[in-house]
């Protein structure tokens, strides 16, 4: 797909993630346009000045992450760090797009949905309600593993830089529930749907409180561990659709 501009691909991304079907605090879409055609892209979790300095680095003319720069007002005024974002972007010509809840909801793209098929999730359904929207993954694995073949594998396809615990259900996990980032609450709705473990990214004094109260295995795994898995998979798509290059900047965050 020759002549390519930045609009033009968030065209492409609004069709397939359906931004505006999301209630949700990040301002979803383009939130940087550049100016020219676009040849090179980049996707990552985060949009910091670091993942800024790698995409410029490797070419890229458009970058696309989970965590964008623009939430609710947060860009009412541009001072301190915003005006260092904004201006780092914009001295490289590097286009931003954003796609937070929509990445992690996607059925297939999406963070949970990544994270289910790595682990061999199977009749997987929607899990976790979020203003009204079912965020997370819910499913099988293919046989009951001990807690720690579970913790195993997580870390086997995860690679998370640590690892959380909380041991306080079945000795052995069949059931899981997938949701990806700081989603604490979470580990209510695994309980309340009998689910054997839930895998999600933060943990915190709710998570533990509710995980020993209940009785129910919880893991986390980091932010960005669990969030890294719907920007590869939406690179390789972005690759496929558009036919331009599409890097992964991994910068292997330890939260």
């Amino acid at each position: 797909m020759a002549g390519l501009d930045c609009h033009a691909i968030a065209a492409l991304l609004d069709g397939e993630l359906r931004p505006q079907t999301f209630r949700d605090v990040s301002n979803n879409g383009l939130q940087i346009e550049n100016t020219g055609p676009v040849a090179r892209l980049a996707v990552a979790v985060d949009a910091s000045l670091e993942t800024f300095e790698a995409a410029a680095a490797i070419g890229a003319h458009m970058l696309i992450v989970h965590h964008g720069i623009s939430w609710g007002d947060s860009l009412a005024r541009i001072d301190g760090l915003n005006r260092r974002l904004l201006a780092a972007a914009l001295a490289r010509n590097l286009a931003l797009y954003a796609a937070h809840l929509p990445l992690d909801a996607h059925p297939t793209l999406g963070n949970n949905a990544q994270i289910a098929r790595l682990l061999g999730l199977a009749r997987t359904r929607p899990f976790m309600d979020y203003h009204g929207q079912k965020i997370g993954v819910a499913g099988e694995l293919p046989a009951a593993l001990p807690r720690e073949r579970f913790v195993g594998l997580v870390r086997e396809t995860l690679r998370p830089r640590r690892l959380e615990r909380f041991d306080y259900g079945p000795d052995c996990i069949r059931t899981v529930g997938v949701c990806s980032g700081g989603a604490p609450e979470g580990v209510d709705a695994a309980a309340r749907e009998g689910l054997d473990a839930y895998l999600c990214g933060e943990a915190n004094l709710q998570a533990y409180n509710l995980a020993k109260q209940w009785g129910q295995n919880a893991y986390f795994a980091g932010h960005y561990a669990t969030e890294r898995t719907g920007p590869r998979a939406l690179g390789q798509w972005l690759a496929q659709t558009t036919g331009l290059p599409c890097d992964l900047i991994d910068l292997d965050l330890p939260y």
